[in-house]
């Protein structure tokens, strides 16, 4: 006979999404106070802005570490869903247009979540220690931008400039490392340098810094045009790693 109260659905079932539901209450409430306690956090706070004791929030996070590796791998996943969702829009043979519509994704989601951006690459978190389980999705990005230069490499389109520094033996071993890593754990064929690597590195770490700097007010007073300031860097970047522009031609202007 079917449940009166429940539509039919199981009291099981009714537990779990009520709890489901909590759970995402509980975050939407958090990223909010986040916006206000940054790194200071506390369950107690979120407990106070729902109008309930802080002990009833421990049957659904244990601790406030709890909760933040939830926003955090929340937030993770959110950014790299956009930048792949980015990429996937794009012909996969043209390099350059793959590579800025990654790049234009991560700032898009950053400018519109600032809280979470700063939650993931602001300042650490006193006594909090990220686990193992948010690497991975903290790598979706430098892994997109790393598959954009193995392809164009596969297909013999990159060309990067030559440089007059070269990598230190110790980094290019990290590299060699890090390329054979990918390779066997994905089964994927690449003779992508390790010199290509550690630029998409460059690349990675000028992204995230650019953005960084925009989001926390370090470009206040010096650039104002910070798309088109940000496209340039970009683009800058993708010559560096040495990813074609597109065949009918570069619409950058100078």
């Amino acid at each position: 006979m079917p449940d009166l109260y429940t539509g039919g659905m199981s009291a099981p079932s009714l537990r779990a999404r009520v709890r489901t539901e909590m759970i995402e209450e509980i975050k939407a409430v958090a990223r909010r106070r986040l916006a206000v306690d940054g790194a200071a956090l506390s369950l107690r706070g979120v407990a106070r802005d729902m109008g309930i004791v802080a002990s009833a929030l421990y049957r659904y996070f244990p601790s406030r570490d709890d909760l933040l590796t939830a926003l955090i791998l929340e937030g993770y996943e959110s950014l790299g869903a956009a930048a792949t969702s980015a990429a996937a829009a794009v012909s996969e043979v043209d390099y350059r247009g793959r590579w800025i519509a990654v790049c234009h994704a991560v700032r898009d989601w950053a400018l519109a979540h600032p809280t979470e951006y700063g939650l993931l690459y602001g300042n650490p978190v006193p006594g909090y220690n990220a686990p193992r389980d948010t690497i991975r999705p903290a790598s979706t990005v430098v892994l997109l931008l790393t598959d954009i230069a193995m392809a164009a490499t596969a297909a013999g389109r990159i060309d990067p400039p030559r440089l007059s520094t070269h990598l230190p033996a110790p980094v290019r071993a990290d590299l060699r490392a890090l390329i054979d890593q990918r390779v066997q754990a994905e089964q994927l064929v690449s003779d992508l340098p390790e010199e290509t690597l550690g630029r998409v590195f460059a690349s990675w770490t000028q992204l995230f810094g650019l953005i960084g700097f925009e989001i926390f007010g370090r470009l206040e007073g010096a650039i104002e045009a910070r798309a088109d300031y940000f496209d340039h860097q970009m683009n800058l970047m993708a010559d560096l790693v040495g990813i074609p522009a597109a065949e009918n031609g570069d619409d950058r202007t100078d």
